[in-house]
């Protein structure tokens, strides 16, 4: 694994090479809304994506993780469906959906089932490099969902020149990158991780405790403020020093989410000593989103050795997988 996170620069600079010589063979087509299916390390991709175009996309922008779309999805719909191994079944499940209600399909996968039913019935399937566990391909999925929005006139090219400034980023930052990422590593063994982030970043905060619970092999979860601060802050009434409190902070979050963050750590400091701080780098969005995706990528595996565990194995969600296939 830690191989994988070291090539995650060089899996961006390869992605944007995917994207850019693509050929697409869908016609072009205005659209109602836009949903992406797929779930793990496939789906994450799309929800950070959903973050980015928030505030600037002209149509709803959906992300779904189950076997079933919504009902609203017709034959004005754009679905990507996102499967990095091509067989997940509940993504195989939402694709039929999809062809039955006549929607516009993308695939992203790097074969399987999925690429095969692209094949036949003659829809665009953007293939990415095979043979890594999904959760180490977030910079392959998650640029070709963007170079798909930019065929369909959804978004403009500007992500491309931040994605080049990310990996110059990461690159010139590499050393320190894994030197901060040892440490926070160690400041987590041994506590529950909880992730506070800005609304806006919330499929970040959530890609955090994914690589946590599947590399490090620990339990946690995200929360986002301000809903938070409307329920979870509450819960803030007993000591907690089992528990570490990660706030994850951008240079251009929200003024009064700023300010909210200075409040909640006051309060949650009197509960748990355990807070830590980690902010982001770079001007743009994707700049941010993959530098704290590297810097926790690293975290993640630095933990699972602290743990003496192996990041690599997944044995409980293949054991999910078989006795599925029994059914």
């Amino acid at each position: 694994m830690k191989q994988l996170v070291l090539d995650f620069p060089s899996q961006l600079h390869e992605a944007l090479i995917i994207g850019q010589s693509y050929r697409f063979i869908s016609q072009k087509k205005e659209f109602s809304n836009v949903i992406l299916t797929g779930l793990g390390g496939s789906g994450i991709g799309g929800s950070i994506v959903q973050n980015y175009v928030s505030g600037t996309i002209a149509v709803p922008f959906g992300v779904n993780k189950d076997y079933f779309l919504p009902a609203y999805v017709n034959k004005d719909s754009l679905v990507i469906v996102s499967s990095y191994s091509g067989d997940t079944e509940e993504t195989i499940h939402a694709m039929q959906q999809a062809l039955k209600a006549k929607a516009t399909v993308v695939c992203i996968t790097s074969g399987g089932k999925i690429s095969e039913m692209a094949r036949r019935k003659k829809l665009d399937c953007i293939l990415v490099p095979a043979g890594m566990p999904p959760r180490s391909c977030i910079g392959y999925s998650s640029i070709q969902v963007l170079y798909t929005l930019r065929y369909f006139g959804l978004i403009n090219d500007e992500f491309i020149r931040n994605s080049k400034a990310a990996i110059k980023l990461l690159r010139a930052d590499e050393k320190a990158i894994q030197k901060k990422a040892l440490s926070l590593a160690k400041a987590l063994n041994g506590k529950l991780p909880i992730i506070y982030a800005a609304a806006h970043f919330e499929g970040l905060a959530t890609r955090i405790r994914q690589q946590l619970n599947e590399n490090s092999k620990v339990l946690g979860w995200e929360r986002v403020i301000p809903e938070m601060n409307h329920n979870e802050l509450v819960g803030w009434k007993d000591k907690a020093n089992d528990k570490a409190v990660i706030f994850i902070h951008n240079d251009d979050d929200f003024e009064r989410v700023t300010i909210r963050m200075g409040i909640n750590k006051k309060v949650i400091r009197k509960y748990t000593s355990n807070i830590i701080d980690i902010h982001s780098k770079g001007k743009s969005y994707w700049e941010k989103v993959f530098y704290i995706i590297h810097l926790t990528d690293w975290v993640s595996v630095y933990l699972a050795d602290i743990r003496k565990q192996d990041a690599m194995e997944v044995k409980v969600i293949d054991f999910l997988k078989d006795s599925l296939a029994k059914q």
